[in-house]
């Protein structure tokens, strides 16, 4: 069974996120959009809230699952046993994105980043935004 995380702050979650999560689904058997916190990030929404807005949003989506983390994304893939890592990426993006690649790869060089374009008529949306 393949399963990917893909890792977020969701504040909120879009139709972005879920244009790129149906879009993994394709590829990976089980999508898990993992709520991770981002202390350096000032949220609009409490995390109870923002997690139950994922669930709601997953609801009726074979393979999608939500789930949380206090930790490093690259130690709850080693929980779960995975090692492929989601990213929506924007044309805004690249240089953030990495940089994040970087960083997981000198946690474990295993991980694998798969990135998934945003679609052209979502691409300006951002959680920030909204």
């Amino acid at each position: 069974m393949r399963i990917a995380i893909f890792p977020g702050s969701f504040d909120p979650i879009t139709n972005g996120h879920l244009d790129v999560l149906n879009r993994a689904l394709n590829d990976f058997d089980e999508v898990i959009l993992l709520l991770a916190i981002n202390p350096g990030k000032k949220s609009r929404f409490s995390l109870e809230d923002r997690l139950n807005a994922i669930k709601e949003s997953v609801k009726g989506i074979k393979g999608a699952k939500a789930d949380m983390t206090k930790g490093m994304t690259v130690d709850y893939a080693h929980k779960i046993g995975t090692t492929y890592v989601i990213r929506g990426v924007r044309s805004s993006d690249d240089e953030y994105e990495k940089q994040l690649a970087d960083s997981y790869r000198k946690m474990d060089s295993k991980i694998e980043m798969v990135y998934y374009k945003a679609n052209d008529k979502l691409n300006n949306l951002s959680s920030s935004l909204i």
